[in-house]
């Protein structure tokens, strides 16, 4: 039997469990996703997938292109669900937390849109667990802002 402390995470297993655990609060009907930001192993924020605040939950109708049967990826222009990586920053921008030199956490690969927001609000560094739609434009836009974005391996 090992000790309390053979169980223990590393600290980035650690924030991308509780990023899983944020994503079940996504009201998204396609898909949850979560993110958490990061600095000095600290939580500075948190955010989900959903319809902005004070809006119909997109899992009770609130957006339209969700409740249709476009395919997935497409008419992303008709969506009104933001994305965690986006709801992460402007919770912290809504109360007042600087970001700067943070990391971001995320289930999901950021999205080219989720990139910029990330590079101009100062995060440094994004570690993500499985890959959507992770595309050359956004990895090279990471790369020449120096933003390191790495995929999380979990050996255990």
């Amino acid at each position: 039997m090992g000790t309390p402390a053979d169980n223990r995470p590393e600290w980035p297993e650690y924030f991308m469990q509780i990023a899983h655990v944020v994503k079940t609060r996504g009201n998204c009907s396609r898909r949850q996703v979560g993110a958490v930001v990061i600095k000095d192993r600290k939580i500075l924020s948190t955010g989900y997938n959903g319809t902005p605040r004070g809006i119909k939950n997109c899992c009770d109708g609130g957006c339209a292109r969700c409740a249709s049967d476009a395919p997935s990826g497409s008419s992303l222009g008709e969506c009104t669900c933001c994305h965690a990586e986006e709801n992460a920053i402007v919770q912290a921008a809504y109360h007042g937390i600087k970001l700067k030199g943070s990391t971001l956490y995320c289930t999901l690969s950021p999205c080219l849109l989720c990139a910029k927001m990330i590079i101009n609000a100062g995060l440094v560094k994004v570690i993500y667990d499985e890959v959507y739609k992770f595309s050359d434009q956004t990895q090279a836009l990471f790369k020449e802002a120096e933003v390191k974005c790495v995929q999380l391996v979990n050996d255990k």
